[in-house]
């Protein structure tokens, strides 16, 4: 039997992030995930089928817990200039990056989902509904270019994300901002 509450699953998941950023995705067994999140053997086999299941709620875990303030979603709707975009692009690298042990389990996902198809398919609708909602909002922006745009400020950010996470002595805060900047200025053309 599966159990339902929606905390206690909640706690299990936010453990599984833990266990998958500290040990990779060989180390996330549902006996490190009941030590993760300090609950007795035999709690987290109760509300998840197996571990694909578990694989699979930690990848929409994740997603959940990205989503952005109702204020900067506000932000980020109607026309932008290129400061305004900048500004919206550093708030993304900052709310990714203070989540570092999510974005290094994500990571663990996505290599989990090169032999997961489950796995995959939640990650490529997922990625892809989000790619869509920023070409949107980027048509919407009123800024010059095309989806091209957002997809090279999606793929550039992306990996300046990655370097700050995995190898944090490479860009500081400061180097970080001003290719945040950068990566911004050469994106969009201007006007």
């Amino acid at each position: 039997m599966v159990r339902t509450n929606p905390q206690r699953r909640q706690a299990l998941l936010d453990a599984s992030i833990e266990v998958l950023a500290r040990d990779g995705a060989r180390g996330l067994t549902f006996r490190a995930v009941d030590k993760q999140a300090e609950v007795p053997a035999g709690t987290a086999s109760n509300y998840f089928a197996n571990r694909d299941d578990l694989l699979v709620q930690v990848g929409n875990r994740y997603y959940e817990r990205l989503i952005p303030s109702d204020e900067a979603m506000a932000k980020a709707r109607g026309r932008q200039t290129r400061e305004t975009m900048t500004a919206l692009m550093t708030e993304v690298v900052d709310r990714v990056s203070h989540f570092r042990t999510g974005y290094l389990a994500i990571l663990e996902l996505r290599l989990e989902a090169t032999r997961r198809p489950e796995l995959q398919d939640l990650l490529t609708d997922r990625v892809r509904a989000d790619l869509d909602f920023n070409i949107r909002n980027y048509r919407e922006s009123e800024l010059p270019g095309d989806e091209d745009a957002a997809v090279m400020l999606y793929l550039a950010l992306n990996w300046l994300i990655l370097e700050r996470l995995t190898l944090p002595g490479i860009f500081d805060d400061q180097r970080a901002a001003e290719l945040v900047k950068t990566i911004v200025e050469r994106a969009i053309p201007a006007s």
